[in-house]
């Protein structure tokens, strides 16, 4: 009984252990990330906007994700700090996430428009590309979790044994 014990302590941390690192690191990820929603309509755009360094990432990332999604109808395009377009999309899915180079420490502004009169809700992000780091932080908070699960199901199934 003993052993079953210090199994079911043992998982049972992994996967708080799990869980903690799973919101410090989205937290770490997150962190520079400015995100946003609002309605878009021919009237109506959504701006995101997120300060870069380009000493510190030469890779940004945006990503969108439209509610109720119609074929050709919205686009989205990033400006840089002088207000230059630098990259334009047209949004041909529900969700999209572009890459783009930082080229200029600055301001960079994440612009969704539509060409329709019906108002759509819109989640837009912007900000620097996560390091690799930074994702194997993610990765190992989620394979911790994993382990945790697992050992929790080897001690069930180790207890229904034990009791026959």
């Amino acid at each position: 009984m003993q052993k079953f014990g210090i199994m079911l302590i043992g998982s049972t941390s992994l996967i708080v252990i799990g869980l903690i690192l799973l919101v410090v690191g989205n937290q770490i990820i997150l962190g520079e990330i400015s995100q946003g929603d609002g309605k878009v309509s021919i009237s109506q755009t959504l701006t995101i906007s997120g300060d870069f360094d380009s000493q510190e990432t030469s890779k940004g990332v945006f990503a969108v994700q439209i509610m109720q999604f119609k074929d050709n109808i919205f686009s989205a395009k990033v400006l840089d700090p002088f207000d230059s377009e630098i990259i334009f999309q047209t949004i041909n899915e529900e969700t999209i996430e572009k890459e783009f180079d930082v080229l200029e420490t600055g301001t960079y502004k994440l612009i969704i428009e539509s060409n329709s009169n019906e108002e759509i809700i819109v989640f837009a992000a912007l900000g620097p590309l996560p390091d690799a780091g930074k994702k194997l932080l993610g990765f190992i908070s989620v394979y911790i979790l994993v382990i945790g699960m697992v050992g929790l199901l080897v001690i069930g199934i180790y207890g229904i044994k034990k009791r026959r």
